[in-house]
């Protein structure tokens, strides 16, 4: 094995020259990154700093160790790094390495940024993130408006998929957390009721809180923690592999192929859902009601139709066609903007999951206060 040598020179125009020599690997003695700058040749403190390695004979992660050291010492002093005259391998894994190309939240020590900075960035990040929601949008739009005209290219095979995955897949999920939520409602109702001898009414908060509000958002929530995150993990793990790019390559619109069949199954399955959800959440108040309230199973039933109208059946489906198109959108969202690596696709679907339930809750009040001054 060539020993490694290390030459310090000064250029003409004051750069301190590095000449590499021999072989630059593991088993061999590499010199210290800190006798580079701190040299006899290297005189005053430099302000640049440039390589020759025409005499070097080989190397491997020895020298990327060193340089790295070295590079890490010319940040902290302010030097600039000419690294032309290093081989393309090195200057490439170098690229690749340098904490500029690191992942997003990864630390690499030095002083926390200013407060203010903090507020600055975050703030930025907001405006951008709200831009590319719109951007994601229009586009959804365009490709629904063009799916009207028929041109839209997506396969009708993944739709009927699609549609199965998120239609009767979740029928268990849902029918246990409806069943629950009208047990629920129907017990914290007849505390209340039974101390004015009107545990009649059972039905009516029931069926009036499921079918106008708790069943559309119960199944939106359930959607948006099983489907929301299913498509962004779906299409997280596709960017990673680079399929989209693939896609893309081949002429074809991700919007269009991806995301299309995924919004149209959910604002298909949603309404059903609900009007499945409503059902379930009515059957669980009536269990209750018969065997907690001795209220005969056709008096909670006449109740029950006595309180409903047609108004909050179509308010429950008008919510739960919203809280559709908001999971479907900001899943897929999620799983495109996912960045190139593993820990990415878990963030991905973990910002679908909370994305959805917020913008759920957000529509639920919007929708709430606008009835209200409709007086619906």
């Amino acid at each position: 094995m060539i020993p490694s040598e290390l030459k310090i020179d000064r250029n003409p125009d004051g750069a301190l020259l590095l000449s590499l020599a021999g072989e630059w690997k593991l088993g061999s003695a590499i010199p210290s990154p800190d006798s580079a700058l701190a040299g006899p040749a290297a005189g005053e403190k430099a302000q640049r700093l440039a390589f020759a390695t025409d005499k070097l004979e080989g190397w491997d992660s020895g020298l990327l160790i060193f340089l790295a050291k070295l590079f890490a010492i010319c940040r902290r002093d302010g030097v600039i790094v000419d690294q032309s005259g290093l081989p393309a391998g090195v200057r490439k894994l170098m690229e690749l390495a340098s904490p500029e190309n690191q992942r997003t939240g990864i630390t690499h020590g030095g002083e926390r940024p200013p407060f203010l900075v903090r507020v600055a960035d975050a703030a930025f990040a907001q405006v951008k993130g709200f831009k590319e929601v719109l951007a994601f949008i229009g586009e959804v739009t365009l490709a629904f408006f063009k799916m009207l005209r028929g041109k839209a290219d997506f396969r009708r095979l993944d739709l009927i998929v699609t549609i199965q995955e998120t239609g009767a897949q979740a029928l268990p999920i849902v029918t246990l957390i409806s069943l629950l939520v009208g047990m629920i409602l129907a017990f914290v109702a007849s505390i209340q009721l039974k101390m004015f001898g009107a545990q009649i009414y059972v039905a009516d908060v029931v069926g009036i809180g499921m079918v106008r509000v708790m069943g559309a958002i119960m199944t939106g929530i359930i959607m948006s923690g099983r489907t929301g995150a299913a498509f962004a993990a779906q299409l997280g793990t596709m960017q990673v592999n680079e399929e989209i790019d693939a896609l893309e390559t081949l002429g074809l619109s991700p919007v269009e192929f991806l995301v299309l069949p995924r919004m149209l199954a959910l604002m298909m399955m949603m309404p059903l859902l609900c009007v499945y959800s409503d059902l379930m959440g009515v059957l669980g108040g009536m269990i209750v009601g018969v065997g907690m309230l001795d209220i005969g199973v056709m008096e909670y039933v006449q109740e029950s139709r006595s309180a409903l109208n047609l108004t909050h059946f179509l308010v429950g489906l008008f919510h739960c066609f919203v809280f559709g198109v908001l999971v479907a959108i900001f899943g897929c969202l999620r799983g495109i903007q996912c960045e190139r690596s593993a820990s990415a696709v878990g963030y991905a679907a973990t910002s679908a999951v909370v994305t959805g339930i917020v913008s759920i809750v957000v529509a639920t009040a919007i929708i709430t206060l606008s009835c209200q001054v409709l007086g619906i």
